[in-house]
């Protein structure tokens, strides 16, 4: 398939695991229209037109033809100038070339936007019975501070380097966020693990958190114990970056009991403690990888791809 055929693929799969739904993304596609047909001709030069169809900003082609076939990727969580580097060596070595790098993490201008997508968050939180004013409230002080700190931060460093290697790049990230938050979710939904206990080894019996553990990375609980039980499951895996540090007490009064999420600083576990919540932490790179697995899973349906995997990531098939 050619690289503009990926990417439109990518966000469609992105969209259908999304929580918020068809008629919410449809809505903000909608208003995004909107948006863009009533800027003036001097403010559409710096309008990202990917977001008139593509409702997550941290997911973008950062170098690269669209009409560049795609057959062999290389895939990482993080991949920066080294990844690129070896890429770059393996093709010299290598009859087949590798079409396309692609990274989970953002890079580029899709860095740049990251606070965006973080409004998804209050949405979700709504569908588990927190006032959505009080949750987009605490969001926008959130995503306002991950704006100001992403200003200053050299986006375009390794898109330049892509740009020099002539490596075609993109980033995939809430797209694969969405398919292990849905997926986490609705397995739950469907064991009802009644202990905390059920509930890590329903986790270990996931490739990608097996191997995890393997490597001495467990799913961890961070507070509570094995025999709590489980009560209301909120899974925190998608939404750009972590939400606000105060939505824990909300969380708590709408009847969630554990929250299940990819990781957790100090200060916002010390205010799940306050809030009475048991924390599972499953695993960053290893949720990541299960949603990336999963994203690529759908994508294979149509056509199979020949996949490299580096920096934390590993093809596992289903």
């Amino acid at each position: 398939m050619h690289l503009e055929q990926f990417y439109k693929k990518v966000i469609k799969i992105g969209i259908d695991n999304d929580l918020r739904g068809q008629t919410v993304i449809n809505k903000i596609l909608k208003e995004e229209k909107e948006k863009y047909d009533n800027l003036k001709a001097d403010d559409k030069e710096y309008y990202d037109k990917d977001r008139l169809f593509n409702p997550f900003a941290d997911t973008r082609i950062i170098n690269g033809k669209s009409s560049a076939v795609v057959k062999k990727v290389i895939v990482g969580i993080d991949m920066g100038i080294g990844e690129l580097l070896l890429t770059a060596f393996l093709n010299q070595k290598s009859k087949q070339k590798i079409d396309l790098v692609i990274s989970h993490h953002p890079e580029g201008y899709a860095l740049a936007q990251l606070h965006d997508v973080m409004r998804l968050q209050a949405d979700i939180l709504a569908e588990y019975g927190i006032n959505i004013s009080a949750a987009e409230h605490l969001m926008e002080k959130r995503i306002s501070e991950i704006e100001r700190r992403l200003l200053p931060v050299n986006h375009n460093r390794t898109a330049d380097a892509a740009k020099v290697l002539n490596i075609p790049m993109m980033c995939i990230h809430t797209p694969g966020d969405n398919c292990v938050t849905k997926y986490l979710s609705q397995l739950f939904s469907k064991e009802k693990p009644y202990m905390i206990k059920d509930l890590l080894k329903i986790l270990l019996s996931i490739p990608e958190y097996k191997k995890s553990a393997k490597f001495q990375a467990p799913p961890k609980i961070f507070n509570g114990s094995e025999n709590n039980k489980c009560g209301k499951i909120f899974v925190e895996m998608t939404g750009g970056t972590s939400g606000s540090k105060d939505i824990f007490e909300k969380m708590g009064d709408s009847g969630i009991s554990t929250v299940v999420g990819m990781h957790m600083s100090e200060e916002y576990l010390e205010n799940a403690k306050k809030a009475n919540l048991n924390v599972v932490i499953a695993g960053h790179i290893s949720s990541d990888t299960l949603g990336l697995n999963l994203l690529f899973d759908q994508i294979e349906k149509e056509e199979k791809l020949d996949f490299t995997g580096i920096s934390g990531f590993e093809r596992i098939r289903r």
